[in-house]
């Protein structure tokens, strides 16, 4: 497998996690898109869409995946909102694998609550609602879907089979 692998997937599922784990193991550099677009605006996400609302901050995290897409093969963890956009589906699913990490939304919110600073959940209820939004353009952009309730290192191993890469 010569390609980037994208991780999308819901604010908790373990993209960033997974991500990492998933990069050391196949030996390949690992791209957080959140932290490229706070890298690239020098600011904060909440900042970022306070300064230019949820439009402002989904135009940072398309350069950055075309930054990323365009790089050396990689493991690529995407904003949870980063499949919303036709050409971000249309240059991951041309650009790699995509692979949906799903949890339910009790698992979600467990992980996220002690976590602030994230504009599109301020409750389990937003939380909720944007699982109900955005679970089926999930779906329909990934070429595999894994289940992500397990410990990172296990969710990681589950990818790797998926992708038919050997376990190590």
């Amino acid at each position: 497998m010569g390609s980037h692998v994208f991780l999308i997937g819901m604010p908790g599922s373990g993209k960033s996690s997974v991500g990492r784990v998933l990069a050391r193991r196949l030996r390949r550099p690992f791209v957080d898109l959140d932290r490229a677009v706070e890298e690239a605006a020098g600011r904060s996400i909440a900042e970022v869409f306070a300064e230019g609302g949820e439009e402002g901050f989904r135009d940072r995290e398309s350069a950055a995946l075309r930054a990323a897409a365009a790089g050396p093969a990689s493991v690529v963890a995407c904003g949870g909102g980063a499949v919303l956009r036709p050409g971000n589906r249309g240059l991951m699913a041309a650009s790699g694998t995509v692979v949906h990490l799903a949890a339910p939304v009790e698992v979600l919110a467990a992980r996220i609550r002690p976590h602030a600073g994230r504009p599109l959940v301020r409750s389990d209820r937003d939380l909720a609602a944007l699982l109900a939004a955005r679970a089926p353009t999930y779906r329909a952009a990934a070429h595999v879907e894994v289940d992500a309730t397990g410990e990172p290192e296990d969710v990681a191993a589950a990818v790797l089979a998926a992708l038919g890469e050997p376990v190590a």
